[in-house]
Order: C-alpha cells, then structure tokens, then sequence
C-alpha cells in the first residue's frame, strides 16, 4: 500500500500552502494536538467544505500522484475525512485519463444489507491511500546510545508499517513559504513553527 498525505520543496508545494492559508484550512496560534503536543499550527481538512474548495483540493491530490510515478490499481480513502477526499481524487483522476476504482471503509459494521465494513470496489492490488494528514498519536521515541532520538509520523509509517509516502506539501514547503512571506499576515510564525520541528522530529 502507498500513503498519499497532505502535510517536496517545489512550486507545486508552495502552491498549496498558499491555497491552504487562503482558504483557511492551514491555520496559525496555539493548538494541542491528539499527542499532547503544543502546536504553532493546525491543518484541518474539514474546512475543505465547499465545491470550489474541494475540487481544487484533489487537483493537488492528482498532480501530485500522477507526477510522483507511483503505480497503483486503487484507490482508497479510510473514514472519515479520506472518504469524500478519496471519491473527490478519484474523480479528478478519471478527469485527467486515469480512471482507477475507489473504495472506503466505515468505522462500525453494517448488520443489514451489505453488511461489512468495506464499501466499494474490492481492496486488491497495489492500494493507494488517500488522506489528510499523517499525525503522529503519540511521540515514538528510539533510545541510541542514550539519546532519545525524534521520529515523524512519516518517518513512522515509512519505517514500521513499511509503505511509501508522498506528499504533497511537508513541514520544509510551509516553512520556506512562512520565510517567503514575512510580511503577510503569516508574519511571525516562521520562528514558531521551525522551533516545532526541532523538537517533535524533521520532515
């Protein structure tokens, strides 16, 4: 299975952090994640909550898979954000010429029906995930040579669960874009948000 996730230095990336500031989505101030951890900010893809908003979200979706060269027969997009993401990705791929099948899964499953808690397409082949973000849960710390050494949630699922990840935008694009545009409204955070990564773990 391959992870395609949304939070690559390249025009594409800044791109979307721009879009994402814009339209709200990719916030700034002080927030607690799942974790416990204070973050400088926060992505919620909830706010992709209009027509416009989503279909140029699984433009970037698309761009960047079909740029990347992974290969894959399916998509699949795990409740709840990655189902409306995962159905909105797909169709912009058929769009663009790739049409590949779709499925989701429910959290709780259906007794009556169809019952289970696979909906869609059979899962089978080379499975793309399509998602939000990757989040961590909770910090995995290694010990070396009594150091405590960080790892990301991308490096976790790289390194644990051993699927690829590519992503449209990392921690390294929004950061070049806060450096970029220090004299916006983002003013500021550039300092924030590079203190949040040295502590919590690199891209």
């Amino acid at each position: 299975m391959t992870i395609i996730d949304t939070l690559a230095d390249d025009a594409l990336a800044q791109e979307f952090v721009e879009f994402a500031i814009g339209a709200g989505v990719l916030r700034f101030g002080e927030f607690k994640t799942k974790a416990g951890r204070l973050s400088p900010y926060f992505f919620n893809a909830g706010l992709f909550d209009d027509g416009i908003k989503l279909g140029r979200l699984a433009q970037f979706y698309a761009r960047r898979i079909l740029d990347s060269g992974i290969e894959f027969d399916m998509l699949f997009g795990p409740a709840y954000k990655g189902i409306p993401l995962g159905a909105a990705v797909a169709i912009e791929l058929a769009r663009l010429g790739r049409n590949v099948p779709f499925a989701y899964n429910r959290k709780e499953a259906k007794d009556h029906g169809e019952g289970g808690t696979l909906v869609g397409a059979p899962v089978r082949g080379r499975v793309l995930i399509v998602d939000d973000v990757i989040s961590a849960g909770t910090a995995v710390r290694e010990t070396e040579n009594g150091a405590d050494v960080p790892y990301s949630a991308v490096q976790q699922v790289r390194d644990q669960l051993g699927l690829q990840v590519c992503a449209i935008a990392r921690l390294s694009d929004l950061l070049q874009y806060l450096q970029q545009h220090g004299d916006t409204a983002v003013q500021g955070w550039h300092e924030e948000v590079l203190a949040y990564r040295r502590r919590y773990g690199v891209d």
